[in-house]
């Protein structure tokens, strides 16, 4: 599979994750979430630059539904549920997210 974005195609596996992590920008992501039909606000961006930084900057690690949720609280001032993370990634915040974010696919199983 691949993306063309402003004239440059960008590869990705079958499964919709991007091929190389650089190849990813916000216009992109943009696009990747238009295509799932997915708005981006505010708290998308929060979301899926609180991933990129957990996956870049922490050896990689992607963190769960739980983890997100207890970042996130800090980040908003408020404690979002887990039905308001799904309510901005339906297909699930951390692979969801993690993909129109650029990152990898999780090969995290589910549960905490």
């Amino acid at each position: 599979m691949a993306i063309e974005l402003e004239g440059k195609i960008i590869e990705t596996t079958p499964t919709g994750y991007l091929v190389d992590i650089a190849d990813w920008s916000e216009e992109l992501a943009k696009l990747i979430a238009a295509e799932e039909g997915v708005e981006l606000t505010e708290k998308h961006w929060d979301l899926m630059n609180y991933l990129r930084d957990e996956f870049i900057n922490n050896g990689g690690n992607q963190p769960n539904t739980r983890t997100i949720i207890k970042t996130m609280a800090d980040k908003w001032g408020s404690k979002p549920s887990q039905k308001d993370l799904y309510a901005l990634f339906p297909k699930d915040p951390s692979k969801q997210g993690g993909r129109i974010a650029g990152l990898p696919e999780s090969r995290r199983k589910g549960g905490y």
